[in-house]
């Protein structure tokens, strides 16, 4: 993390099923990370979620974060990234 900001950028996209947006944030909370803002859709049977969090306060790295992500991802059989806010914009810019 950069000292100007904590914040990063978690995606989630898969298959729908019920309690993805449930276990998502648990790790979030378990972390003691702060969800900032969410939007999530659903197109036919695919999941889609995107979520700014700030780890100010968090109790783990965010390498440990990715990896705690990664592996409720594995468990859903969802795809679940997570970028720092900056390398985010950086990608997404026009």
């Amino acid at each position: 993390m950069t000292a100007q900001s904590t914040r990063i950028i978690v995606s989630v996209i898969g298959q729908d099923k019920v309690g993805i947006i449930a276990s998502v944030s648990a790790v979030l909370a378990q972390a003691g990370a702060n969800i900032l803002d969410i939007s999530q859709t659903v197109m036919q049977d695919c999941f889609s979620m995107i979520m700014m969090v700030d780890l100010e306060k968090a109790g783990v790295s965010f390498e440990e974060l990715k990896r705690l992500l990664d592996q409720k991802g594995n468990e859903l059989g969802v795809r679940i990234d997570a970028q720092q806010e900056d390398v985010f914009r950086y990608m997404h810019r026009l």
